[in-house]
């Protein structure tokens, strides 16, 4: 598995996300991710099922210090201490005495920036998380964030497919030191008709979801999560690292990037998208 590098972090550059995945599957798909090779597992508090990623994990058999564990904290927990209290619970059900990766899920503006920001250092400083960042946030935020972070912030958490351009916040990132990691590669599904990434796929002989996963692996600090509740599936989503996309291949599917391509923006939660 390769890494991405931010701020001293190594994040694995493919990771099985759980967003949508019921506690049963996550029970049944944990363990199995981790025997295929995966190495990075992310969940949240609002999933409701970090519980069952703990006992995935202690059932694969695979040693905790082999796997990175990123968990969300959710925006009904911004106040600090309430921050503080929803991380030890989040540690409890994962069965773990720290997260390799903690980041504030939306933005909550009705919570000062400067405290969630502390509590979330005050996680990381009593070494209940490695490293902290932060996810949906825009590049004025992501901006503040990090200028407000005594210890630096690793990641941007962000939707992130062929039909959205996310260029300005992977550059602002990239010069801030932050990794891009990307959810909903797939489009929510839309990706599998595309007839420009059926070409592709056909041509290195690879299915659309392994062409839209090199896509994003392949650009510099980013990093993908990948999500399935079938067994075969998450092997082939895994083998995306014996083949590479030529420039012409990527600049294609970045074309199809669409001024409507957003997917995820929640009323109350989704700030002003760059």
């Amino acid at each position: 598995m390769h890494n991405v590098t931010a701020h001293g972090a190594e994040i694995p550059v493919l990771g099985f996300g759980t967003y949508r995945v019921s506690p049963a599957d996550t029970l049944r798909m944990v363990p199995h991710a981790l025997s295929l090779g995966y190495r990075h597992i992310d969940t949240a508090q609002i999933y409701g099922n970090e519980a069952e990623v703990g006992d995935g994990i202690a059932k694969s058999g695979i040693a905790r210090d082999r796997i990175f564990l990123t968990t969300k904290i959710w925006v009904d927990n911004y106040r600090r201490d309430a921050l503080l209290a929803s991380a030890e619970t989040s540690l409890r059900k994962l069965k773990t005495d720290h997260v390799d990766l903690l980041l504030l899920h939306w933005p909550n503006p009705s919570v000062p920036l400067a405290e969630q920001i502390g509590a979330l250092n005050e996680v990381q400083a009593a070494g209940k998380a490695r490293h902290i960042g932060v996810s949906n946030f825009n590049t004025a935020l992501m901006t503040e964030a990090a200028s407000l972070s005594p210890a630096p912030l690793v990641t941007n958490q962000v939707e992130y497919h062929p039909y959205l351009e996310q260029s300005k916040l992977i550059a602002a990132a990239r010069a801030a030191g932050l990794a891009i990691t990307a959810y909903y590669g797939m489009a929510d599904g839309k990706v599998f008709a595309d007839p420009v990434l059926r070409e592709i796929a056909g041509h290195h002989g690879k299915s659309i979801a392994q062409v839209v996963l090199r896509w994003l692996v392949q650009q510099d600090g980013v990093i993908a999560l990948s999500k399935t509740v079938n067994e075969a599936r998450a092997a082939e989503n895994l083998a995306i690292f014996g083949f590479t996309l030529t420039p012409d291949d990527m600049a294609a599917i970045s074309a199809l990037a669409q001024p409507n391509g957003r997917l995820v923006s929640p009323p109350g939660l989704a700030p002003a998208w760059d």
